[in-house]
């Protein structure tokens, strides 16, 4: 891979950063790699994609619309189409483009919401998706269904990744749009801060979750594209369940907030658990989460609060 040039979509991004780091340390040197900005290239635009491609062997499709809940309720239209345009045209410019391998990154959202635990790559298709996430989550797997298709037909090298939700340095931390980590990170440093009695929480706190620390999950995609190449599915993921009512505590804990939590059930709770199986991605391209959850969330939380002390 270390003489290739590689597009790399949404590198700009959270996990777009760290995978660029990684690939660099798998040898790419820093000039193979375009990671071009959304104001540089549209990846909504055909025209823009197509000379986005010029020169290209490996397509690495990170480019996403995403966010947490509530983000997902207030412009499900926007995430749907956003994202299945963007990875649709890519792929197919790829194609005509003569591109070596496209790795395409789907979501932990386009599983069923009544998966069997531990979610197998096997069961993608047994159910609808969660509601709030639906839109989101099945314009993604609609890229599984193009890469497939195209390896078909067009004998095209597609391979596509599940990750579970990621966290760490870095993360979003706009609350309009945050995922629950930095959302719950963000909430519970102010609650301190101010000297509140309780903070607010969504949902009722019986959900699980799944994390992954970002620097892991570019890890693996970086192995899976020098190593994998197959036409199913791959569970990116560290394993590991816990409660969002654990994880509200274990935050809490870390940042030093000892007030009372009051949940709002009105709120919905997502997907009510999610836990991959994830022997496949160790098989396949011998890839391990290695990452402390506990360890993951203090570096993700040291992180914020050196930013807001700079800003």
């Amino acid at each position: 891979m270390q003489d290739q040039k590689i597009l790399l979509t949404g590198g700009s991004g959270f996990l777009g950063k760290n995978v660029k780091k990684q690939l660099i340390v798998a040898g790419i040197s820093p000039e193979n790699i375009y990671s071009p900005s959304h104001q540089e290239v549209d990846f909504t635009d055909v025209s823009q994609i197509a000379k986005s491609l010029q020169g290209i062997d490996t397509v690495i499709h990170l480019a996403a619309k995403v966010g947490g809940i509530g983000f997902n309720r207030e412009k499900p239209g926007e995430l749907f189409y956003d994202n299945i345009i963007m990875g649709t045209h890519l792929m197919e410019e790829s194609r005509k483009a003569g591109i070596k391998k496209f790795v395409a990154i789907g979501t932990v959202c386009a599983y069923p919401k009544f998966t069997p635990v531990p979610f197998k790559e096997s069961d993608l298709w047994i159910g609808y998706p969660e509601e709030t996430n639906a839109p989101y989550g099945l314009a993604k797997k609609m890229l599984l269904v193009q890469a497939q298709a195209y390896r078909q037909q067009y004998g095209f090298n597609a391979i596509y990744l599940l990750p579970v939700n990621l966290y760490g340095p870095g993360d979003n931390f706009d609350p309009s749009s945050s995922h629950v980590i930095p959302a719950l990170i963000k909430k519970s440093i102010e609650a301190k801060e101010k000297g509140s009695s309780t903070m607010d929480v969504w949902g009722t706190g019986s959900a699980s979750r799944e994390f992954l620390y970002v620097e892991d999950a570019a890890k693996a995609i970086v192995m899976a594209t020098e190593r994998y190449n197959g036409s199913d599915p791959v569970n990116l993921g560290s394993g590991m369940e816990i409660t969002i009512k654990e994880l509200v505590e274990t935050i809490n804990e870390i940042v030093g907030y000892t007030g009372k939590v009051v949940w709002d059930s009105s709120k919905p709770d997502g997907q009510p658990r999610r836990c991959l199986d994830t022997s496949k991605a160790e098989k396949e391209f011998g890839f391990k989460a290695s990452t402390d959850f506990e360890t993951g969330l203090k570096n993700t939380i040291e992180w914020y609060r050196d930013k807001k002390t700079k800003s």
